[in-house]
């Protein structure tokens, strides 16, 4: 299938990426930090992040001493829970105890591609700002076109993970390259059908990886189990990759 042509919003995003941008388009940067409850979950701290492009709110679930972080967005409804509007609040605390942190985003601006990849730069920036080395993103439905174009924007990005992506905004798949790039989609998933990521999957350069789960909704919560074991495998192998690669060109 031939490309499609890009949109608007993504043509913004696109001068954005290669540096031709004006004053409301450059990248997020983190000012300073305030702490607020998360309310959401009690999990995690809650963060305001302010920003030279507003305020962003995040909940942070730190594991002392690691140079590891994962930032993590939810789909077009914004908020900061992902898949099933649950899966990320256990998830980032399973992260967190296996020596990873996790940066759950929500959206200045839910369903708008542009800022809402600005704000995932946002807290790639955050992490950069904190230590971290380069960071793994995820997203779900609409967040997996989001970290796809923030991930191939961002040179402090090693991965991206596209859970039930959406093709629209996600042309740039081959852009993640040579960074890995892990599509996972449910078979049965009838609000973004099983096709998006096979589409997905052709766009998409070497190292490129794509799991269907045959009875998986939109949700995936019906491989919860096996799609946690398929992140917490994934992650950590792209983080040593990445440490590996970097080691060999020093």
């Amino acid at each position: 299938m031939q490309n499609p042509q890009p949109t608007s919003a993504e043509k913004t995003m696109a001068r954005y990426m290669t540096g031709e941008v004006d004053q409301n388009l450059v990248p997020m940067r983190v000012d300073r930090i305030s702490l607020e409850p998360a309310l959401d979950d009690n999990n995690g701290q809650g963060l305001t992040l302010h920003t030279t492009h507003g305020n962003l709110g995040a909940i942070w679930h730190e594991a002392q001493g690691s140079a590891r972080a994962v930032v993590l967005a939810s789909g077009a409804g914004g908020g900061f829970n992902g898949p099933g509007r649950v899966f990320y609040t256990q998830f980032a605390e399973d992260l967190r105890q296996i020596g990873i942190s996790a940066l759950r985003v929500d959206y200045r601006h839910p369903a708008d591609l542009v800022p809402s990849g600005i704000d995932v730069l946002g807290g790639i920036d955050f992490l950069k700002s904190k230590g971290y080395g380069p960071a793994v993103v995820v997203g779900h439905s609409f967040g997996g076109a989001v970290v796809i174009a923030a991930g191939a924007a961002s040179p402090h990005c090693c991965g991206v993970v596209s859970l039930a992506g959406q093709t629209q905004g996600a042309y740039r798949a081959g852009m993640v390259s040579p960074r890995p790039l892990l599509i996972v989609h449910g078979e049965r998933d009838t609000r973004l059908p099983v096709l998006c990521a096979i589409q997905i999957h052709s766009w998409a350069a070497h190292p490129k990886q794509i799991v269907i789960y045959p009875n998986a909704e939109h949700s995936l919560l019906e491989h919860r189990d096996e799609l946690e074991l398929l992140l917490k495998e994934w992650i950590p192998e792209t983080f040593q990759k990445a440490i590996t690669e970097q080691a060999n060109q020093i």
